[in-house]
C-alpha cells in the first residue's frame, strides 16, 4: 500500500520539529552558527506547513505557523545583525582598510570612538548581542513554551483532513511541487520591465518564493525520490543567487545611514563600491539560476 499524504508529512514535519528543538540549547549558549540553524528551522517548518496546508485543518495550523512567525522575528534579528557584523568585518579585509578584529568587542558595551569601519562592526555586535538576550528570554517564556508543545502535539495527534490525508502521498506532494513552481515561474515572468526601485522588492519575492519551492521539495524527496531532490537545489541555487543580492544591497543601504562625519571617506567609497559590484554579480547569474523554470518540473 504506498503511503498517505498525511503520514508522509508528518515524518518530514517531524524532522523540522527535530532540527528546532535541538537548535534552542545551542543558541542560550550563543555557539557559532546556532541563531541561524534555529532561524531556518523555524523558517522551514513555517513554510512547509504552508506548502501542505490543505493537508491540515487550517486553524490549529495556523495558530502554529502565527507563532512560528513571532519566533522567526526575534531570531531574524539577532541573524542579520550578526551578518551584517561578518560582512562589514570581511569588507574592511577586502578593501585593504586597517581593521583590528581584537580592538571590536563582541558584547553590548559601548566601544571607544574609533575608524568608521571598526564602528560600523561595534554597531552591529552589540545589536546582535541586545537581541540574542531577547531571544533566550523568549525560550523562558509561557508563549515559546506553548509553541513547543503544539509542535509535539503537531506530530502526536495531527490536525489532518482526512479528505487530502488519505490519499496517495506521490499524488498529493507532486501537486504542491506543481503548485510552488508556477508560483515562482509566475513571479520570474512579472520580473522584466519593472522600475529598479520595484525590480529590487520583487527580486526578494522571487527570493522567498524560490526558498519556499526549496522547502516543499525537500520535504516532498523521501516519496518522490530523486526528481524532488533535483528540484530542490535547483530552488535553492536562485535562491541563493538572490540571497547574495539581497544581502548586498541591505548592506549597502545600512552603509548609506553611516556616513562617516570625519574619517576615511574614500575608505567609506571602497565599501559601497565593493557592494555594489557584489550586487551586480549576482545579478549576472540570475537568469542561469532561473533557467529551470523553462521546463515542466517533475517531468
Amino acid at each position: 500500500m504506498s503511503t498517505t499524504a498525511g503520514s508522509a508529512l508528518v515524518d518530514a514535519v517531524a524532522a523540522d520539529v527535530d532540527r528546532l528543538c535541538t537548535a534552542e540549547p545551542d543558541v542560550r549558549e550563543d555557539l557559532p552558527d546556532s541563531v541561524h540553524k534555529m532561524r531556518v528551522a523555524t523558517r522551514r517548518l513555517r513554510s512547509v506547513l504552508k506548502s501542505y496546508r490543505r493537508i491540515l485543518r487550517r486553524k490549529p495550523v495556523g495558530e502554529i505557523t502565527d507563532e512560528l512567525r513571532w519566533l522567526g522575528g526575534l531570531l531574524g534579528v539577532a541573524r542579520d545583525a550578526e551578518v551584517r557584523a561578518e560582512r562589514f568585518a570581511a569588507l574592511l579585509s577586502d578593501a585593504g582598510i586597517p581593521f583590528d578584529e581584537k580592538t571590536v568587542p563582541q558584547g553590548e558595551k559601548a566601544a571607544p570612538r574609533r575608524d568608521f569601519g571598526a564602528e560600523l562592526v561595534a554597531d552591529q555586535r552589540r545589536f546582535y548581542a541586545g537581541a540574542h538576550r531577547a531571544a533566550v528570554d523568549a525560550f523562558d517564556s509561557r508563549r515559546y513554551r506553548s509553541l513547543v508543545e503544539r509542535l509535539h502535539g503537531l506530530l502526536s495527534d495531527p490536525p489532518l483532513r482526512p479528505s487530502y490525508a488519505d490519499e496517495p502521498a506521490d499524488e498529493v506532494f507532486t501537486a504542491v511541487l506543481r503548485h510552488d513552481f508556477r508560483e515562482l515561474r509566475r513571479l520570474v515572468r512579472m520580473e522584466p520591465g519593472l522600475s529598479e526601485a520595484h525590480r529590487v522588492e520583487h527580486l526578494h519575492e522571487i527570493r522567498k518564493a524560490a526558498k519556499r519551492l526549496r522547502y516543499s521539495a525537500e520535504a516532498a524527496t523521501a516519496v518522490l525520490g530523486t526528481p524532488a531532490e533535483e528540484l530542490g537545489k535547483k530552488a535553492k541555487s536562485l535562491q541563493t543567487v538572490l540571497g547574495d543580492h539581497r544581502d548586498a544591497i541591505e548592506t549597502l543601504q545600512t552603509l548609506r545611514e553611516h556616513v562617516p562625519a570625519d574619517g576615511d571617506e574614500s575608505g567609506y567609497q571602497r565599501l559601497c563600491d565593493a557592494e555594489e559590484a557584489a550586487a551586480a554579480k549576482a545579478l549576472e547569474q540570475y537568469p542561469d539560476a532561473a533557467e529551470f523554470l523553462r521546463h515542466r518540473p517533475l517531468g
